[in-house]
């Protein structure tokens, strides 16, 4: 053998190694298989961390069969162990503190905070909820919890609209100003996903897109003729703020139907709006069933394949809930193309790649947060000062209120004083030292003068 011969065959030799060393660095060994630690950068594209997120994810989903693709497009994702892909759970909740999951920061409902008009606090509130959900992510991660309410993908704000007191849940909402509401939104948005140039702290996802503040129990199933003028004057001014200027890497689209098309298949909202207008290039997550309600609540299309058919090609990335198992068969039918099943799949991954868990630990900054920050002295008071701020005072005008300095008792009536929860609001966490309103009273009072 000539010595260019020898030559060549030695760094031949070498490459492998020298490829193969930056895969062992960057292979996350919290969440990649040890069947599939073997897999280096160069084979897996999805493993350099170094790659966009976007070419990351288009790799691993070329590796995918549909089945496997399919599978994704569900809330409750289940892993791929043999290409290292964990199970996940998406839905989480943090619409005022994180919610659903043990203790947690306790803030005022969202009405509560919107009463504060303070922008300022909204960002520092939403800052402390991001701290608090990835330490409780990566306390999951540490005992192996895949379940619901320990990811990072979060379906907060509400920034719906509040004009109809039917709807019965007009307390998650920021109120009935679409100026107010976008500014309190896009501070939400920021802080829950955070600064880092890198990696997002958490997902944020506005919702209910769009037009869904109408009476509860119609909400499946009801078409809103909203007229083009309020429909950009008062429904979408928030959800635009909240992608154009807060960059919200998710949307939730609605139950309800606009024009004849429900919101979860309808492409005015999802293709022309968000993408096309606003530059989104995130995902779309259903509201929980609302893929099912294509077929069963609005009658828009003739079988669950049609349905999620439908929803997919309109752009809903991910089903809350089990409609999209139909989506194997609607490819097989033609009914939507395995393309579309791509790029669906392809959105969800790069939120994944782009929250740090394929990467090494290490490398992710929010992974050395320690779940000591949950519920600390330093949230809790920011959390009273928000309290303090969202109090509206009403002037005692002509002596309404019989408040003088001789009284010395009080009377305390109606059982809400002292039920907890209804002060504690809905998608709330557990408080670790609840304060009813009664308890407040003995203690500002004294017990013996709080009848």
């Amino acid at each position: 053998m000539t010595k260019p011969a020898i030559l060549l065959a030695a760094i031949s030799a070498l490459i492998p190694a020298w490829i193969s060393a930056p895969a062992q660095q960057a292979a996350p060994d919290r969440h990649i298989s040890d069947q599939q630690l073997s897999c280096s950068a160069a084979s897996c594209p999805y493993l350099n961390s170094v790659l966009a997120p976007e070419a990351r994810a288009k790799d691993l989903v070329g590796r995918m069969t549909l089945e496997e693709k399919v599978s994704q497009m569900q809330d409750v994702a289940p892993a791929i162990p043999r290409l290292g892909v964990p199970a996940y759970n998406w839905w989480n909740e943090a619409l005022h503190g994180v919610a659903r999951n043990g203790f947690a920061t306790n803030f005022p409902q969202s009405i509560g905070l919107a009463a504060t008009w303070d922008t300022a606090l909204m960002h520092r509130i939403a800052t402390v909820i991001a701290v608090e959900g990835r330490a409780k992510y990566n306390e999951a991660i540490r005992n192996d919890d895949r379940s619901r309410f320990a990811g990072l993908t979060f379906w907060s704000p509400n920034i719906n609209i509040f004009r109809d007191p039917r709807w019965g849940r007009g307390m998650e909402t920021f109120g009935e100003d679409p100026f107010l509401t976008a500014s309190l939104g896009v501070e939400f948005v920021k802080g829950l996903q955070g600064t880092d140039p890198h990696y997002l702290e958490l997902v944020a996802t506005p919702k209910h897109y769009a037009v869904h503040s109408g009476p509860e129990p119609s909400r499946h199933s009801i078409n809103i003729d909203v007229s083009d003028h309020d429909l950009e004057d008062t429904y979408l001014p928030a959800f635009r703020a909240t992608v154009v200027d807060g960059h919200a890497d998710s949307i939730m689209c609605a139950y309800n139907a606009i024009d004849g098309a429900p919101a979860c298949a309808n492409s005015m909202l999802l293709e022309k709006h968000l993408r096309q207008d606003w530059g989104f290039n995130g995902y779309v997550v259903s509201d929980c069933d609302a893929v099912d309600d294509i077929v069963r609540e609005h009658h828009f299309a003739g079988s669950p394949e049609h349905g999620d058919a439908d929803a997919v090609k309109a752009g809903t990335d991910l089903d809350c809930g089990s409609a999209y198992r139909a989506l194997t068969k609607a490819v097989g039918e033609h009914l939507v193309s395995e393309a579309a099943i791509d790029t669906a799949v392809t959105r969800l991954f790069t939120a994944r790649m782009r929250l740090g868990m394929f990467d090494p630990p290490a490398a992710v900054p929010f992974n050395a947060i320690p779940y000591s920050e949950v519920d600390s002295a330093a949230h809790r008071e920011l959390a009273l000062e928000a309290a303090r701020e969202s109090i509206v005072l009403l002037k005692n005008r002509n002596g309404t209120l019989p408040f003088k300095p001789s009284i010395r008792k009080l009377a305390v009536v109606g059982p809400t004083a002292d039920l907890l929860e209804s002060i504690e609001g809905n998608y709330n966490g557990v408080a670790s030292n609840p304060i009813s309103p009664l308890d407040g009273m003995r203690r500002q009072f004294g017990r013996d003068n709080v009848l």
